[in-house]
């Protein structure tokens, strides 16, 4: 329980740093026309049939996981398609219908699944498409007006418009264009233009009220290419009765008419049933020469392209004029006429180059340009011969995301297209040699979305943009030392990716460890100075940088370790050749040898008796080379017994051999001479001298370190006794008092100081009376008198002075101060003589000590 906590922390740090560390997936984007991808510019047909597979949804994980797929949509829109979300495969699972709905919106997104603990669920990387429902001839034509009725005077001239059918298919394109005809099972004196519907009187032919007052036609709409899909139901009756003026209102144009193209009929009739007269129709005003009327069917005709009418609406006055029998005209009516232009969205947009309609354009330009230049060099200009709204769409370019952007983004009826850099770096030419894109118009407000694309290739053109870079950052190499001069090393190889003498590299090297090595420019050979001598003893390991250089001097570096090889090139080596031990009996001696190879085996050594009389002494241990007495041999008399002369100096024949190949070996005389302890027991010096007599500089420096010891301590005494001295003389001073003695007269003030003076110091030597036997028992022998003390020297004599007795120098024999002569006397006869002599001699020194301090004072 006490490890809960740290252990849910290290879980989070462990899933946040799984986190950080993975990437998202992402789709592949195969532009237009490729079924799988990321459905760019996807498009379907509507009557592409219910559980087809239409398309495979393909991305990719960096770091490799398994993908999976999902698709969405609005919540207010039919889901139109389902996908596995293994595989990417998408279904179609609802019917399609252009008519009903053109695009279909969809959200796309792929995940790689990272759920690391179960307390998130994976973010998917979604992306927002448009499926584009393209046109399928479906659609069955339909008439705008059914039954059709029409009243014709009977007097109409042959060749006349009786009256026009239209019908509308709500396909796109040649399979929207519909075509008329009449079905009748016997020659008709009537025919319909298969184009517009207009439908005329034969030419030669009549009408006869008396025959047949009506007549009853069939006329079928067709769509192109879709012979099954007949309307028969529009049929067209002509009735002959009184005369009957038809007015029209209002009629639409397109601009789909082509000059010439008939707009609409006004129909006239006289109202007399008997024998009507015959009308003349003209325009009275309105048309500016657009419009022109035929004046006996009343037919109005546009007499201009439809892009050359200056205005939208047309208000025309038709006259209807009747003409008598006679000629003359009789009665007079007038109809206003409107006529609308409208565009019909029968273009798409259309790009051009210098030259004409183009769907391909291609420029050659250096990889990464400055960011925000213009491709100068593609001249593309977009047009929609529409008007208003039908030609108005929008420009996109369609490949690799953000290297370039087009502008402008919409258009209306024309353009000139500029595209411009986005992204120097991801226009690379070591990455894309060529890069291609789509230049798609699709309109915007049109419920056709009519679009066209351009393919736009830019090959690009390589510049200097890449380092050489070495294929490592170090390289090892290892040789033998006995290379000869000029041994190739090894090669060190560098990539530019550039292209031309761009991609060229230059090889150098240079540091302290390459005076022994060239390299060759171009190839990156490394080898050894012609004049080169390897050692492995001397230096074993070199180290120097290797350069990779292109010609504008743009370059990287690598490191190079050289190892040298040992080779067994060195012989063994004793320190003499002749060599002299003392072996204890029951203790081994060593002999060593040295082999200057730097590494093993070569380095390695065995050691071996090779020569011994006799040969089953001695043992030698073959790697440390100790050699003992054989374990037979446990006394000094052992060896009397193989040896009579009783010599205790043995000499052997002792090889070292190195395990290199080929072997070298080295051999040394050995002497040996044999001792027991009883020999070492005779004194510490002479078992030292035993044992150092092989290597007399062993007891030389043994004795040189006692005496360093020796005078070490010498002057460690000396220097702290220096430094006691030298305190107690700077304290004696101190304890010194000197006292002014009160005098008389200034000539005796220096006396009675010194005697003040020597009257202290005198008190230190007053001895006490003690038995004769004590002071002499080691100077009388018997009754032997002593010698007698030379007599003491006359006190000095001084200037009287005045109140005060005589003043005498004081002695160890007596008190300082003045005495009696009675007391002095009788101090002489009790006092012996050898203390008479020992106070004499210390008197003696204690004066000449006062004369030396007087000179002081």
């Amino acid at each position: 329980m006490g490890r809960g906590p740290p252990a849910v922390l290290a879980l989070w740090m462990l899933f946040l740093s799984l986190a950080q560390a993975n990437f998202a997936p992402h789709f592949f984007d195969n532009g237009a026309g490729s079924t799988n991808g990321n459905m760019a510019l996807f498009s379907l047909p509507e009557d592409t049939p219910v559980g087809s597979h239409v398309y495979t949804l393909n991305g990719t994980d960096p770091e490799g996981d398994p993908v999976s797929y999902h698709i969405s949509f609005n919540p207010s829109a039919r889901s139109v398609f389902s996908v596995d979300p293994n595989l990417g495969n998408i279904t179609l699972i609802e019917e399609l219908d252009r008519e009903r709905e053109d695009e279909i919106e969809a959200i796309i997104s792929i995940s790689d699944g990272l759920n690391l603990v179960s307390l998130t669920l994976p973010t998917p990387v979604a992306e927002k498409v448009t499926i584009l429902v393209t046109d399928a001839n479906d659609e069955a034509p339909r008439f705008i007006q059914e039954p059709y009725v029409v009243q014709v005077p009977e007097d109409t001239p042959s060749g006349s418009s009786l009256a026009r059918v239209r019908a509308v298919d709500r396909d796109t394109g040649s399979a929207g264009s519909v075509t008329y005809f009449l079905k009748n099972p016997h020659p008709s004196e009537f025919s319909v233009d298969r184009h517009s519907g207009v439908l005329r009187l034969q030419a030669g032919a009549t009408l006869d009220f008396e025959k047949a007052r009506a007549h009853f036609l069939t006329v079928v709409a067709k769509v192109t290419g879709r012979e099954d899909w007949e309307h028969p139901d529009g049929a067209t009756e002509a009735g002959v009765g009184l005369p009957l003026l038809g007015i029209c209102v209002e009629r639409t144009l397109c601009f789909c008419s082509s000059q010439g193209s008939e707009v609409l009929t006004v129909v006239a009739m006289d109202g007399d049933r008997g024998k009507p007269n015959r009308v003349l129709y003209s325009l009275v005003n309105g048309s500016d020469g657009a419009f022109e009327i035929n004046e006996t069917s009343g037919a109005i005709s546009v007499t201009q392209s439809p892009s050359q009418l200056r205005r939208e609406v047309y208000e025309l006055h038709v006259q209807v004029t009747e003409v008598s029998s006679a000629g003359t005209p009789a009665a007079q009516a007038m109809v206003p006429v409107t006529i609308r232009i409208v565009d019909l969205n029968n273009h798409p947009p259309t790009f051009y180059g210098e030259s004409g309609p183009q769907n391909r354009f291609e420029l050659s330009m250096y990889e990464h340009p400055p960011q925000g230049e213009i491709l100068r060099g593609l001249k593309i200009t977009v047009n929609d011969s529409d008007q208003g709204a039908n030609a108005k769409f929008n420009l996109r370019l369609v490949g690799p995301g953000g290297i370039f952007r087009v502008v402008p983004q919409t258009v209306l009826n024309e353009a000139q297209v500029t595209i411009i850099v986005e992204n120097s770096a991801a226009i690379d030419f070591e990455k894309f040699k060529v890069l291609t894109f789509k230049l798609l118009a699709i309109e915007v407000s049109t419920p056709e979305k009519f679009s066209s694309t351009a393919d736009v290739v830019i090959q690009l053109l390589d510049t200097n943009d890449n380092v050489p870079k070495f294929t490592s950052h170090y390289y090892v190499a290892r040789i033998p030392e006995n290379a000869p001069g000029g041994s190739n090393v090894l090669a060190v190889t560098a990539v530019d990716p550039d292209t031309g003498p761009w991609g060229e590299v230059k090889y150098s090297i240079y540091g302290s460890g390459a005076d022994l090595f060239l390299i060759h420019p171009s190839s990156g050979i490394i080898y050894t100075q012609p004049w080169a001598s390897l050692d492995a003893e001397g230096t074993a390991r070199y180290n120097f940088y290797v350069k990779a250089e292109d010609m504008e001097g743009r370059y990287s570096l690598a490191e190079v370790f050289i190892t040298l090889l040992d080779v067994n090139d060195h012989y063994p080596q004793f320190g003499k050749s002749v060599q002299e031990k003392i072996m204890v009996l029951g203790s081994p001696v060593k002999i060593e040898a040295t082999d200057q190879d730097a590494e093993e085996p070569n380095n390695l050594l065995d050691y071996s008796i090779t020569h011994a009389e006799p040969a089953n002494v001695f043992d030698i241990n073959t790697h440390t080379g100790e050699i003992w007495l054989k374990n037979s041999i446990r006394s000094l008399d052992a060896l009397h017994n193989i040896t009579p002369s009783g010599d205790r100096t043995w000499s052997l024949e002792v090889q070292a051999k190195d395990r290199g190949s080929p072997s070298f070996s080295t051999t040394a005389l050995l002497k040996i001479d044999i001792v027991d302890t009883e020999m070492l027991s005779r004194g510490p010096m002479a078992a030292f001298l035993m044992q150092t007599k092989e290597n007399p500089m062993k007891a030389v420096g043994v004795l040189a370190g006692i005496m360093a010891i020796i005078v070490a301590l010498t002057v460690l005494i000396s220097t702290a006794t220096f430094w006691r001295n030298k305190k107690s003389n700077k304290v004696q001073p101190v304890r010194r008092v000197l006292r002014k003695r009160p005098s008389p007269a200034p000539h005796s003030i220096r006396i009675e100081w010194l005697k003040f003076r020597r009257t202290k110091a005198a008190d230190k030597f007053v001895l006490k009376e003690a038995p004769p036997n004590e002071n002499c028992n080691n100077n009388s022998r018997g009754s032997t008198p002593p010698p007698q003390a030379p007599a003491p020297p006359p006190p000095p004599s001084t200037a009287p002075s005045m109140g005060q007795a005589p003043w005498t120098v004081p002695t160890v024999s007596g008190s300082l101060g003045p005495q009696q002569p009675q007391a002095v006397a009788k101090r002489k006869a009790v006092g012996s003589p050898v203390q008479s002599a020992l106070v004499s001699e210390l008197r003696q020194k204690f004066e000449k000590k006062n004369l030396h301090s007087k000179a002081y004072f």
